[in-house]
């Protein structure tokens, strides 16, 4: 916000949110408010957040159409800052669909979502913060193209672009709440697989044992000449890892 020559210039960004690549757009715009006129120039002309204002300005006797430059002045900038509002709806959304999806199967599709929603809040955060300044500097701005009676409207956006700061801040901190949970189940994941190739090795090394005591080459082995020797050492193979299963589904290990 630059306060110039009798004219207030601002320069801000518009948010969109594209519903085909459901990512966040950004449009750099400039309003210039000068002695009962005002001024805006966009880079798309096709695509704006002005449309409702349009309207209001097409019927006679709206507000709009009564009060002076000023007013007009506050609307555009007002209506750029409620659709940061949707924006962050839209990205809040996007945000509880990925905890779940986090929460049901966490993959590396998951860990590239939560990147790419990580470098929209960042956008976000970039295009927000510098607006709580802009309307700042109306607000102690003394020039007198802002009527006394207009203020109390700026004071008004001035609290929704706190709120919609404070939100972004909020946004930015359950991501990385996100990508904490992301690793958290991933270790679990990883635990769970450890704990089954833990508890496949204790019932595979009693048959392991077994296999190796008879297995020496000594030419005295106990049951080694017998005829039931061979079903002796299976049946102990088998019992042995099933009492160990018993013993650890008591002990609540799996």
């Amino acid at each position: 916000m630059d306060d110039i020559n009798g004219l207030i210039f601002c320069l801000m960004n518009m948010l969109y949110f594209n519903e085909k690549d459901s990512a966040v757009e950004i449009e750099q715009i400039s309003i210039v408010l000068g002695k009962n006129f005002v001024i805006s120039f966009q880079e798309d002309a096709y695509r704006d957040v002005f449309n409702p204002l349009r309207e209001r300005l097409k019927l006679q006797g709206t507000k709009v159409r009564q009060q002076n430059a000023d007013f007009l002045f506050y609307c555009l900038i007002d209506m750029i800052v409620d659709n940061y509002f949707l924006v962050m709806e839209k990205l809040g959304e996007k945000i509880e669909n990925l905890e779940e999806d986090i929460v049901r199967s966490a993959n590396t599709r998951s860990l590239a979502k939560i990147n790419l929603l990580r470098k929209e809040m960042i956008v976000l955060k970039r295009s927000i913060a510098p607006v709580r300044e802009l309307i700042s500097g109306i607000l102690r701005s003394e020039n007198e193209l802002i009527e006394e009676r207009t203020e109390k409207y700026f004071k008004d956006v001035y609290d929704h672009i706190i709120q919609a700061n404070d939100l972004a801040e909020n946004y930015r901190d359950m991501m990385m709440n996100l990508h904490d949970l992301y690793l958290s189940n991933v270790n679990l994941k990883m635990n769970e697989v450890m704990k089954v190739m833990a508890v496949v090795t204790c019932l595979l090394a009693p048959a392991t044992v077994i296999g190796g005591i008879f297995g020496m080459n000594f030419d005295r082995i106990p049951w080694a000449h017998n005829q039931t020797g061979f079903f002796l050492a299976v049946s102990m193979m088998l019992i042995i890892p099933i009492a160990m299963i018993i013993i650890f589904k008591k002990r609540g290990w799996f």
